[in-house]
């Protein structure tokens, strides 16, 4: 039983992705890194984003998916980690094979750690 509760817990685990890493690539052109901001709210309830960020709500991701890169390693973010659409998200491009995580701790703990977020208004 601990076998399986372990690897059920790694495998959940590496859905994710630590602010540490993408913050590192935030500011360089050739980032491996696509950060898409999938919350589904207008500019003006959302107010800011992580800077860089590529707003696509989850409820429209599968009608662009033929305009994103596949070399690209895509991060996806909600409004917080409890929420459902960063792993709807996720799950729509880990399933046309695209390389994806959901951003650990979502856009709530990237701003509780003051990284570089940008306003929208």
């Amino acid at each position: 039983m601990k076998e399986a509760q372990i690897q059920l817990l790694e495998t959940y685990m590496s859905l994710y992705i630590n602010h540490s890493v993408v913050v590192e690539y935030l500011d360089q052109p050739e980032s491996p890194y696509v950060i898409l901001d999938v919350r589904n709210a207008p500019a003006a309830v959302k107010k800011d984003q992580i800077k860089g960020a590529i707003a696509i709500p989850a409820r429209n991701l599968e009608q662009v998916l033929d305009t994103l890169n596949k070399s690209k390693t895509y991060v996806v973010y909600d409004w917080t980690g409890g929420t459902i659409l960063g792993k709807q998200a996720l799950l729509i491009l880990l399933k046309h094979g695209f390389d994806a995580y959901e951003l650990a701790g979502a856009l709530e703990g990237w701003k509780g750690m003051n990284l570089p977020i940008e306003s929208l208004t």
